[in-house]
């Protein structure tokens, strides 16, 4: 059965107050987002591997709970939808940047 406290969830890094004072170079700024937006991939793709793996044991009779399979699956499914819905606002927003007059 799934416990319920470890949800994996995508990590956000929020910046302490004194990170805001800091001056960072835009290839620090860089290294930083990639390293976050890579972490984020990776915790989506391991949610739908998990959720293909269970799926497939449920599939040749190794695993009985179906309930723990179907919230699974159901953990992998938010979480893709949650990376699609935010991949479309960071479209938008890149897009409303780049009709902006300077």
């Amino acid at each position: 059965m799934t416990n319920l406290n470890t949800i994996e969830t995508i990590p956000v890094s929020r910046p302490s107050a004194s990170q805001w004072k800091q001056k960072v170079s835009p290839g620090e700024a860089h290294a930083s987002f990639a390293n976050q937006l890579k972490n984020a991939i990776d915790g989506v793709n391991r949610s739908q591997i998990e959720s293909d793996q269970k799926t497939k044991a449920l599939a040749r009779g190794e695993i009985n709970d179906l309930h723990d399979v179907m919230i699974t699956s159901q953990k992998a499914s938010i979480t893709m939808k949650t990376a699609v819905e935010m991949q479309s606002k960071v479209v938008e927003a890149y897009k409303e940047v780049m009709r902006m007059q300077v």
